[in-house]
């Protein structure tokens, strides 16, 4: 390893390579709960950086962990063997707009939040819009094929890449797709390398398409008595006709702590839970469009409709979503972030579970999410020092699992499967289906060099969920 250090700083200057006891333990966690200390870190700004450091990962027998800026909830860039932690966030500055295309060329390491407001300079819009996007990297959108509020309407992160350039485990270039909208030659590898979590290929520069800017937003906040009922609203507000940009919901837990800290004009923390509906397009449009879901949803038992004014109050209601996170916390120092999606027409089934679920392991476990497409976020707030709390949230989270794969439902739906996940992807996926990911895999990375001990359960990982009869 030593050998392997001084080899690297040869290439990599400006104290971009360290095996600092400091630096390693910074890059040792993420937004997870894991903790796995690397042995060298290496921060590439070019892809002949990566691919020098590729070839030498190789002569060496060293894994390799993509990583962004550690804002990953599934331990995604853990460096769970050692090796190499190969950082991009310092690789943030290449931004090429192609605006007659409607296009843009990013680095790995580019904001996304930067990327939006580029876009939006010219009046274009990057729909995808992960809650993370302030902090996080595109390269690790990337990696995961991360969702967001506007995926309702929009779609996720691979339906707006167009082309990558990807270094191979073996060191060398390949470029995918490329700068037209349409493309069907050969194999899809860009829809492959999109969301295989830095296990395929090491993402070195991407081709995002991007839209017309909507001419303007209008946002309503609807409360109701009942948890259930707010699930059956996102239903019938799909089935209306009506398209919204996002549909957001939270349950009383994540309005009362929101409220706790941050009051909001007329949000009470009386509501049993509350979707956030937000539409966009033109004025006109707008305006018929809110009274048909005003309509609608005033037909439902127990459901109050709070329609913004104007861009200040909408920017209010929001503030209760963004909040839900920093806020939860409160109850407890371990947040456990999960993600599962389920058809929607499953929402009110598994809010059901949920209620079910928070009452048999009596803990601390709120939802939030985008319920506009099914993909839903328990969360756990327990302490990672009791570990009997731990034991019960442990088996809370399997149970969560169960009921998700029970109703139709898949295990992440953004977050990757990572580190965490992987125990029970033989739940969802039979010995057919895990042995085809495992041959792509094999043929792409033969050494499982490129982030290791992720997706794939080793044998004595498996957990076996056993549904109901």
């Amino acid at each position: 390893m030593e050998e392997l250090y001084h080899a690297l700083k040869k290439h990599l200057d400006n104290g971009r390579v360290s095996k600092e006891v400091a630096d390693l333990s910074s890059y040792s966690f993420d937004a997870s709960f894991g903790e796995y200390m690397p042995d060298i870190i290496c921060q590439p700004m070019s892809t002949e950086e990566v691919v020098h450091i590729v070839k030498l990962s190789n002569q060496y027998d060293v894994p390799i962990y993509p990583r962004g800026s550690g804002t990953s909830l599934s331990g995604g860039p853990l460096a769970v063997h050692g090796g190499i932690v190969l950082d991009f966030s310092r690789w943030d500055n290449e931004i090429t707009v192609y605006e007659n295309d409607l296009m843009m060329e990013v680095s790995p390491g580019v904001i996304t939040e930067k990327i939006h407001k580029v876009a939006e300079s010219y009046g274009l819009m990057y729909p995808p819009d992960p809650s993370s996007s302030r902090v996080s990297t595109i390269g690790g959108n990337l990696a995961e094929n991360a969702g967001g509020p506007r995926c309702l309407k929009y779609g996720v992160t691979k339906d707006y890449v167009v082309g990558l350039e990807v270094v191979t485990a073996n060191g060398d270039i390949i470029h995918c797709g490329g700068r037209t909208v349409k493309n069907v030659t050969g194999y899809d590898m860009t829809k492959l390398i999109v969301g295989s979590e830095g296990t395929l290929g090491i993402i070195t520069k991407a081709t995002l398409q991007l839209i017309p800017k909507p001419i303007d937003t209008k946002t309503a906040m609807l409360q109701f008595d009942d948890f259930i009922t707010s699930g059956e609203a996102v239903s019938k507000i799909l089935r209306s006709g009506i398209l919204p940009s996002k549909i957001e919901i939270m349950d009383k837990y994540c309005v009362d702590a929101v409220l706790s800290t941050h009051p909001i004009e007329n949000v009470t923390a009386d509501a049993e839970s509350v979707l956030l509906v937000e539409l966009d397009g033109h004025p006109l449009a707008l305006e018929a469009e809110m009274k048909i879901i005003e309509e609608t949803c005033a037909a439902l038992p127990g459901c109050k409709v709070i329609i913004a004014e104007d861009e200040k109050q909408a920017s209010e209601l929001w503030e209760v979503r963004k909040l839900v996170s920093p806020a939860i916390v409160k109850f407890g120092p371990t947040k456990i972030s999960e993600d599962t999606s389920v058809p929607v027409s499953q929402i009110p089934a598994f809010f059901e579970e949920i209620e079910r679920i928070r009452q048999t392991y009596q803990l601390n476990l709120v939802v939030f999410g985008h319920a506009g497409d099914g993909n839903l976020h328990p969360n756990i707030i327990t302490d990672k020092r009791k570990p009997e709390e731990m034991k019960r949230a442990e088996e809370a989270v399997a149970e969560i699992f169960k009921a998700s794969l029970k109703l139709g439902g898949t295990l992440s739906g953004e977050h990757g499967i990572g580190l965490f996940k992987k125990p029970f992807m033989y739940n969802e996926f039979d010995e057919a289906g895990m042995k085809f990911m495992k041959d792509v895999k094999q043929a792409l990375d033969p050494n499982n060099r490129l982030n290791p001990g992720k997706i794939f359960p080793d044998e004595h990982e498996r957990f076996v969920l056993v549904h109901d009869e």
